[in-house]
């Protein structure tokens, strides 16, 4: 059912299944969730869309964004209820490049393009400790609002945080910092 929370096993390496609690059916036949802490440890993009059948589709660095490239990938016309080699022999060529440069406008990438050295699986999850932290830091360093925005843009976990929460974090971090 759409919007329900189940298990979904998404193919890794070929044909090893690893299963994925909490996954989110946001269309017929696709899926979205948060790639596991043990998976893909250099991927800041944490959030995929899957098909069904366990293939990845895309990735995003926000969860809001992931769901944005579910609505294009419906709007293509393709029936995403059919099983992998049928979508796979329907998209082909010019249908590629355009699901690309489409779902790149919702900020989603191909999967496994968002590289970054070292473990940046907590991308887009934090805690109060990582908030006093990060108002300590930039409380020493002196930096304005507009500087702290600045610099969680590009700092793990921040990144990848959908936009209120984003915005809560920064609010936070802001008012501890005590800056303007």
């Amino acid at each position: 059912m759409i919007g329900e929370v189940t298990e979904y096993s998404m193919v890794i390496h070929g044909e090893q299944r690893y299963t994925v609690p909490d996954a989110i059916q946001a269309a017929p036949g696709l899926f979205v969730f948060r790639m596991p802490a043990d998976q893909s440890i250099n991927c800041a993009a944490r959030w995929r869309i899957g098909h069904h059948g366990g293939l990845a589709i895309a990735e995003a660095m926000r969860r809001e964004d992931a769901f944005k490239g579910v609505e294009i990938l419906v709007q293509s016309g393709i029936d995403w209820t059919q099983d992998t080699e049928t979508i796979q022999d329907t998209i082909k060529g010019d249908t590629v490049s355009d699901l690309t440069a489409k779902l790149s406008w919702a900020w989603c990438e191909s999967p496994g393009s968002s590289y970054m050295p070292g473990d940046v699986t907590r991308n887009g999850t934090y805690t109060d400790a990582d908030i006093e932290a990060a108002a300590a830091e930039y409380k020493a360093d002196q930096l304005n609002a507009l500087e702290i925005l600045t610099a969680m843009t590009h700092t793990v976990p921040w990144m990848g945080l959908d936009t209120e929460d984003f915005n809560e974090a920064h609010n936070r971090i802001v008012e501890l910092a005590d800056a303007a």
